[in-house]
């Protein structure tokens, strides 16, 4: 949220700048450093959210006999033999 807050100090800075009144060499070093930390903090956020994007694994339970198949302990014999009751 932090780095939300920074890209939209830095966005309101650049478009507030040209009517500052700077000397115009002033304004090119402004423009170009609020330039390179919009860059920075962009791309830290796009980065970030690759993260989290990449945390979340998506399975689905109605086709959970395809997922994970070292987890599953009963062999393919104890599968198919019927189970003997006993009375």
């Amino acid at each position: 949220m932090r780095k939300m807050r920074t890209l939209m100090i830095l966005g309101i800075w650049v478009a507030v700048l040209p009517y500052l009144g700077f000397p115009t060499s002033w304004k090119t070093v402004f423009f170009t450093l609020s330039g390179f930390g919009l860059m920075y903090f962009s791309y830290m956020m796009y980065k970030e959210s690759k993260m989290k994007e990449t945390e979340e694994i998506k399975t689905f339970d109605n086709f959970s006999e395809n997922h994970n198949f070292s987890e599953n302990k009963a062999t393919t014999e104890e599968c198919i033999k019927p189970k003997e009751e006993k009375i």
